[in-house]
């Protein structure tokens, strides 16, 4: 049923929203982490009294705000990218999908942005009490903002909470909490914050690293140095222990994107976990494998069997694994019957519309097969999953270790010594970024052929429109964020160079 769609229109379209997300999250995970950050930082200030706290807390509130204010504009064209480019997706689950978005924008963005003014503004204005609640305000309301999209992303990975009724060709939500408590949105919310507050962490001891390079601002720099390491390392481990906890979801509901961020063709008892390895022709060349890890990380059982490609696309009886197959044939069986069931509709055939919704009803599970014809397009693209994948956990105990190191070093007062340690941190940012990225490219591609899982393939929920328009705005959108992102590296690296106002740190 693919075979009537514009591909051309699909392909830009997932381009224009790929362009728009990547550019939105280089300023969202800084804007997360440095509000605990700066939070932190002026709790001290307000418990100790020291001036310099309170100068080095402006200061990380200072590049804290150019982030902030060029973030919003990504976010707010993603938002509306929706109605534009995905209207059909729009329609099918906008009951459900709009609830989160909304709150989001009535709740934690409206947290954020009224205390947001009292934070920069409020210096000696109001008490320092008051101020450190308003930058605590604003921090959790960020974190709150992410909440709120994080689930609405988790939704789309595991629908759950809703049915879709067959008389309004919607999908409505049956029940708020279970949308909201599913255990795919609790984790891959918890992740995606720890590993914003990790990437936060390694900006602060990257930039107090250039200081002490350049010899200056070694208090701010040191100070800064240990609040950001303590905080990174914390969040690093959560980030990993979340992780866990996000694999062993995907296991469960998203088997194809378990098989793809593993590279495993063919399903198997007690499987492996490729700690490295090279991917060849459909197989893993020169691994290192620890072996059983696989199954006791997605299944919690040393000896369980983990579906692969192969089985995924051909079935395995064995193991009770419906073939894509099979789950076409009834996905396109739910389709007809809902065919059907408008017309028995609007004949007013109400014996024909009971047995008609028995049978959609029966085979709805499957629907979003019923769109495809080509078995194996239910894999998302293996090398790339399988590579961002790795790339990501590789760099994630690469930081817990940096952190460790760099801590170790500052409570030692042996950092402004480790002039390679510097060095290595401020490289270890754009690392940082890497890490990020590969994440959200094993959650989003990883998820492929499905806009919604199982429910609604990529393919079938654009727009009606044409794809050259697309196309157009792609290229306005490109020039345009890239203008912007150049604007913001240049804004920061001259407040970097000014350095914070005031004192005679050296």
């Amino acid at each position: 049923m693919i075979d009537n769609i514009d591909i051309s229109l699909v392909d830009w379209s997932r381009a224009q929203f790929a362009l728009t997300a990547m550019y939105h999250w280089l300023f969202v995970p800084l804007t997360l982490g440095l509000t605990f950050i700066i939070a932190i930082i002026e709790t001290i200030y307000v418990r100790t009294g020291d001036e310099e706290w309170k100068r080095i807390t402006k200061f990380w509130m200072k590049l804290f705000g150019i982030n902030f204010a060029i973030g919003v504009a990504t976010g707010i064209i993603l938002e509306f990218e929706f109605g534009t480019n995905w209207s059909n997706y729009s329609w099918y689950v906008g009951d459900i999908f709009g609830a989160p978005l909304a709150i989001e924008g009535i709740m934690a963005f409206f947290l954020e942005s009224t205390f947001i003014a009292v934070m920069f503004f409020g210096w000696n204005k109001v008490s320092k009490k008051f101020h450190l609640l308003s930058s605590w305000l604003v921090a959790f309301g960020a974190s709150l903002s992410a909440l709120w999209i994080l689930v609405a992303n988790a939704w789309m990975q595991y629908p759950i909470g809703m049915h879709f009724n067959p008389e309004t060709a919607r999908s409505e939500m049956l029940d708020f909490w279970q949308v909201l408590f599913s255990p795919v949105a609790a984790n891959k919310f918890l992740h995606t914050i720890f590993s914003s507050y990790m990437l936060a962490s390694v900006f602060v001891i990257a930039i107090s690293g250039w200081y002490l390079l350049k010899r200056r601002e070694k208090l701010l720099s040191l100070r800064s140095i240990v609040i950001a390491a303590t905080f990174g390392l914390i969040t690093s481990l959560f980030t990993a222990y979340t992780g866990d906890g996000s694999a062993y979801n995907v296991a469960q509901k998203q088997p194809a994107k378990l098989v793809a961020m593993e590279g495993l063709y063919d399903g198997e008892k007690g499987a492996g976990l490729i700690a490295f390895g090279i991917f060849k022709d459909e197989k893993i060349s020169m691994k290192i494998e620890i072996p059983k890890m696989l199954s006791i990380l997605g299944y919690r059982n040393a000896e369980a069997f983990v579906p692969g490609v192969n089985d995924l696309v051909n079935g395995n009886k064995e193991n009770n694994i419906v073939s894509a197959t099979e789950k076409i044939n009834q996905g396109k069986i739910a389709i007809e019957a809902l065919a059907k069931f408008k017309r028995a509709k609007k004949e007013n055939n109400k014996p024909l519309q009971d047995s008609l919704r028995k049978v959609f009803e029966e085979n709805y599970k499957y629907i979003g097969y019923g769109y495809l014809n080509d078995p194996k397009s239910i894999i998302p693209n293996v090398p790339m999953t399988y590579y961002s994948f790795h790339t990501m956990v590789g760099l994630g105990f690469y930081f817990i270790f940096f952190f460790l190191l760099v801590l170790y070093f500052a409570i030692k007062q042996k950092l402004e010594n480790k002039k390679l340690l510097l060095r290595i941190g401020i490289l270890s940012f754009p690392l940082a970024f890497i890490a990020s990225m590969a994440g959200w490219i094993v959650a989003e591609v990883g998820r492929q052929p499905w806009a919604i899982q199982d429910l609604l393939p990529t393919a079938v929920a654009t727009s009606n429109i044409d794809a050259s328009a697309v196309m157009i705005t792609f290229v306005l959108f490109a020039v345009l964020f890239t203008v912007l992102l150049i604007a913001e590296i240049k804004i920061m690296v001259s407040q970097i160079k000014s350095g914070p106002k005031g004192g005679n740190n050296v």
